[in-house]
């Protein structure tokens, strides 16, 4: 990568001068992701706007710069997904991708990397995806160190906003769960590790079941580690809803309200959390014929649900699509608010396509609010005239076919 021509940002003379983000990304370098063959784009401190048509490339870009958080990222592709197919080959089989960058913050520069790599790595030093029986492995690196996906939390919280959410409300609860996890895992750092245990567990005990293993101690062993790890995942989800309700009443612009639905997460809000994990193990134990028949666990955490209200009194899927999307975007500023008081830094904030659909007045009212709390804002859309309210305060670039020029 580093003998790839930088792609930079005007000049200071031809950009105003802006507030510098409190934590952003300056660097950004990729290789065989997506459409992108090599890329390094160097960048101010200031937001970015990524403006071009359809399929120039502008969300691969988003993509990428999220994967620098834990977890699968924007779109929760599977790792081969994201090895560059556009140069005509049939299978990506031994291809690798890497994502670097350099991370800006106000206690010094870090360099972070992560990428496909074949063969086998360490499980502390790997993401793993196992869906449709292929194993699919990527490694971190923070200055230089191999580290697991988890450390990235340390380094950059990233928010994001695409068009995909839009039906956040209207579909199963499995993407609302997801959605709040992410959230939740802002505060609490090791929420997204203790959800990828439970998961773990979860699917091991069915598998037993499924196959009529009947060793009382080994099914009591799974079903404990599933307590422990679902109470302390419905307590830190309890924990963030609250704080998240306070945020978005103090900001008193969109009123909406927020509950969880789950059993486990109720159980928490009558008694201690140990009798709570002793009242989930005794329901797992008591399921175990029924999960055995139906499969996964009749209770627990994986089935929760985050209950969404306009100030109305109306619930968020009965909302007009309008509606939804202001509930929405309520919760990403008050989120984004809550991460920056409790860090002393904000996210990343990545809007994909976002713009196209607010009106002029709440543009200005998002991009004013991400500002205003010190977050480097990477937007994309297929407009520029989408993104007056950023003019002289943002960097421009245009995305044609996997390439990048300053705007």
């Amino acid at each position: 990568m580093a003998a790839l021509e930088p792609i930079r940002a005007s000049e200071p003379h031809d950009v105003p001068p802006a507030p510098p983000a409190a934590v952003a990304v300056t660097r950004l370098s990729l290789s065989e992701f997506r459409n992108y063959p090599a890329l390094r784009l160097d960048v101010g401190p200031q937001s970015v706007v990524l403006t071009g048509a359809n399929g120039a490339g502008k969300t691969n870009l988003l993509e990428a710069l999220s994967l620098l958080a834990p977890g699968r990222g924007m779109r929760r592709a599977r790792l081969s997904d994201l090895v560059r197919r556009d140069d005509g080959a049939v299978s990506v089989a031994g291809r690798t991708w890497a994502v670097a960058a350099h991370v800006q913050a106000p206690a010094g520069g870090t360099e972070v990397g992560t990428g496909l790599v074949t063969g086998v790595a360490p499980a502390a030093e790997a993401d793993t995806d196992e869906e449709a029986g292929v194993v699919e492995r990527r490694t971190v690196r923070i200055d230089g160190r191999t580290r697991g996906p988890a450390a990235l939390g340390g380094v950059l919280a990233v928010r994001w906003l695409s068009p995909a959410m839009d039906r956040l409300f209207v579909e199963g609860a499995s993407a609302r769960r997801r959605f709040l996890d992410h959230l939740a895992a802002g505060l609490d750092t090791g929420h997204s590790a203790r959800v990828a245990a439970y998961e773990r567990a979860v699917r091991e005990r069915a598998r037993l079941l499924k196959d009529g293993v009947s060793d009382a101690h080994w099914l009591a062993a799974l079903e404990s580690t599933i307590a422990e790890h679902g109470v302390a995942i419905a307590a830190a989800r309890r924990e963030y809803v609250a704080r998240l309700d306070a945020s978005i009443a103090a900001e008193a612009v969109t009123t909406l309200r927020l509950a969880l639905a789950g059993s486990v997460e109720d159980s928490l809000g009558q008694q201690p959390a140990l009798a709570a994990e002793q009242q989930f193990r005794a329901a797992l134990k008591q399921s175990r014929a029924q999960d055995a028949i139906t499969g996964g666990a009749a209770v627990g955490p994986h089935r929760t649900d985050l209950v969404v209200w306009h100030a109305s009194g109306l619930a968020a899927d009965q909302c007009s699509t309008g509606e939804q999307k202001a509930l929405l975007l309520a919760i990403v500023r008050a989120d984004v608010r809550l991460l920056t008081e409790a860090h002393g830094r904000p996210p990343l904030l990545l809007l994909d396509e976002v713009a196209a659909h607010l009106d002029e007045r709440r543009r200005r009212e998002l991009f004013e609010a991400m500002l205003a709390c010190g977050a480097q804002v990477w937007a994309t859309g297929t407009d520029r005239s989408l993104f007056r309210a950023l003019e002289g305060r943002a960097q421009f670039f245009s995305a044609v076919r996997g390439q990048l020029a300053a705007a």
